[in-house]
């Protein structure tokens, strides 16, 4: 990828997953090994990480939906070519791999627009993480998600699990998973708030699709400080957070988009919001 400031999403190909972006401001991400489940790579890995890193500079993109392949969402890090190799590398080299696997997510929550994940089939491992990091999720009734850290002999504790998850689901729930590596179900999914909803598989991404366009086609400045609070106030006490949000509002209030909404709401019109 050349230097960040130059991305253009209309040309950017990528070489380890695809990438489609419309006129609509709404990008695709999938990965595409549908054979094997779409696990990920070392090289995926860092592709992804990158991409979203970028994505702070993209402002033609407004949303992402990172989508199913094939019947299925991510099968986690390939067997063969992670889980192999990482017997051979001394403790420099596992470190340096976990942070790139920790960056990714971090990359997810970082980048300003909303990512929706349109979880079908497999999910499990890195794919779950990905999943979870995302903003919003739909899922499909065959979607089966585990987090299967503790299942290769690893701890829970991957890639923020142990902090994002109970905040999704609660602490029970999160632990219980951990834990065993069990797979949820789509309906306990849905049930514990993992999933916004729950879509046929044949129509999730035209809802994945049509949820990215309605809030690519909102108050996109307003968009990325509701992310940029969702974020930040984990850590606050209420009174911060309060103080917080009065100083995000001013700032909102700046903008034109504010403006037109009043001057629609004035004209009995429906706001056209330019992000701006």
């Amino acid at each position: 990828m050349s230097r960040a400031t130059d991305f253009n999403p209309v040309t950017y190909t990528p070489d380890h997953f695809r990438w489609s972006f419309g006129d609509d401001g709404v990008a695709v991400v999938m990965l595409d090994r549908p054979d094997r489940k779409n696990p990920l790579t070392f090289e995926s890995y860092a592709e992804l990480r990158d991409l979203f890193r970028t994505l702070v500079y993209a402002d033609a993109v407004k949303a992402v939906v990172f989508a199913s392949n094939g019947g299925n969402f991510c099968s986690g890090g390939d067997v063969h070519d992670i889980i192999g190799p990482l017997l051979d590398r001394d403790m420099r080299g596992l470190l340096e791999f976990t942070r790139m696997t920790g960056d990714l997510v971090k990359a997810i929550r970082s980048c300003p627009q909303p990512v929706i994940a349109a979880v079908d089939g497999i999910c499990v491992g890195a794919g779950a993480m990905v999943a979870l990091f995302s903003d919003l999720r739909i899922g499909t009734p065959r979607a089966k998600t585990a987090f299967l850290f503790t299942r290769v002999g690893l701890a829970g504790c991957d890639m923020g699990a142990c902090a994002m998850l109970p905040r999704v689901i609660g602490q029970g729930r999160a632990a219980e998973l951990l834990y065993t590596g069990r797979v949820m179900t789509a309906a306990e999914g849905e049930h514990w708030g993992f999933f916004n909803r729950v879509a046929a598989p044949e129509a999730l991404l035209d809802e994945a699709l049509a949820l990215a366009r309605s809030l690519a086609a909102g108050p996109n400045f307003g968009h990325m400080m509701t992310k940029t609070m969702l974020n930040q106030e984990w850590s606050m006490t209420l009174d911060q957070a309060i103080e917080a949000e009065a100083q995000a509002q001013a700032i909102c209030m700046q903008t034109r988009d504010f403006g037109r909404a009043y001057e629609a709401f004035v004209a009995k019109q429906q706001p056209v919001f330019k992000g701006d």
